[in-house]
């Protein structure tokens, strides 16, 4: 009897393992993950020098991991060990700004949390990376967003003349968050490949320019130029079929540097010799871990990036709105703060929803030590 008890569960177990993975296999295919290349996009990226096998490579040797680490390691570190403070106990202090009344005369920027901000350039508004969901990952399980005194929603963002998408990733490329403001955006610049999800989702190609590494677009008064990045791409389990990129922004009067995501590398010190100096260095600083390095810039790495691309101001993004990995929340401001002073690095901490004017350098207060 009780074989037949136990033999009976396991063919429920069987059954809902099936179902789960043909739900999963079904919902893979929805328009949210986006489309491969094909056609002259394909041509194109087959012609780059780092595009192999059909898939991009870094131009350094970057394994997804440290060697010695696992998998299993990492997916034992990250489900199964404590989590302290990594998200935080209190909601995050936010400057509501209406976004659609900012002065046109001025320079200026404001972060939304993580890698979204918006660049006010030459009267032009630049908007990069937004993702305004709830969640930074293709299901409502994981990434959920930090709680905050104010959201910021599509609703808030104004007409955008240049949205800016470094690289695919979901917490990058948020499809809702796509959707809800592609009628308001003039013109996107992306990295090579990313754009077949966009015209997927129904965004006029005339109006998109996909560059590979070094590909430079003029758009009104910008230069834009696609440059290296040490990371990957990818919204599905195939790595890398998308490329993943830096970019220098020339305005009129201002050079900025938007710096995706990126390990440490080499690159840094390439970028800065040949387009710096900058103005502005806008780093990724956040959802680090030993386990992988060569993918994400510890705290004090960043202030090495801002020094070789020999930047006057850098300002931290990546952090403070989803626990991607397993710090305390406010362990990158903290310890990139400890790093710029050491360095005599002049850092940009803003609130997010804080108006910068970037004519005018002022020292910001350290806003998350106010956060439990």
């Amino acid at each position: 009897m009780a074989l037949k008890v136990l033999k009976f569960f396991m063919q429920i177990i069987l059954i809902l393992l099936a179902v789960i993975l043909l739900g999963g296999l079904i919902y893979m295919r929805s328009e949210r993950f986006g489309a491969s290349a094909e056609g002259e996009r394909l041509l194109k990226m087959q012609q780059q020098s780092n595009y192999k096998d059909g898939v991009f490579e870094n131009l350094e040797h970057t394994p997804p991991l440290a060697e010695g680490t696992t998998y299993s390691d990492m997916i034992r570190s990250f489900f199964f060990s404590k989590k302290e403070r990594n998200i935080p106990s209190s909601p995050l202090p936010v400057v509501k700004t209406d976004l659609k009344a900012l002065p046109s005369d001025s320079d200026l920027y404001v972060w939304f949390g993580h890698s979204s901000y918006l660049l006010q350039l030459d009267g032009k508004k630049i908007l990069v990376d937004p993702v305004f969901s709830t969640y930074a990952s293709p299901v409502r399980i994981s990434a959920k967003a930090f709680p905050m005194q104010y959201k910021y929603t599509p609703e808030d963002i104004p007409e955008i003349d240049i949205l800016v998408i470094t690289h695919d990733h979901w917490d990058h490329l948020d499809y809702n968050t796509f959707m809800a403001i592609k009628s308001r955006v003039n013109h996107i610049v992306t990295s090579l490949g990313v754009a077949a999800h966009l015209e997927k989702w129904g965004y006029p190609s005339q109006q998109i320019s996909e560059l590979c590494w070094g590909e430079s677009a003029q758009i009104g008064s910008f230069t834009f130029t696609a440059t290296t990045s040490r990371h990957f791409s990818g919204r599905t389990f195939k790595r890398n079929t998308t490329l993943w990129s830096s970019f220098v922004v020339q305005s009129t009067t201002l050079k900025i540097f938007i710096g995706g995501d990126s390990g440490y590398g080499k690159h840094f010190k390439q970028i800065g010799e040949q387009y710096g100096p900058f103005d502005y260095a806008i780093l990724e600083n956040g959802q680090y871990n030993p386990m992988w390095k060569y993918i994400h810039m510890m705290p004090e790495e960043v202030i090495l990036a801002a020094k070789d691309l020999n930047s006057q101001y850098t300002i931290p993004v990546h952090n403070s709105k989803f626990a991607l990995a397993m710090h305390p929340w406010d362990e990158p401001m903290i310890r990139i703060a400890n790093a710029a002073q050491q360095h005599n690095i002049s850092l940009v901490t803003p609130r997010i929803g804080e108006i910068v004017p970037l004519k005018e350098y002022r020292p910001l207060p350290y806003w998350w030590e106010d956060v439990d």
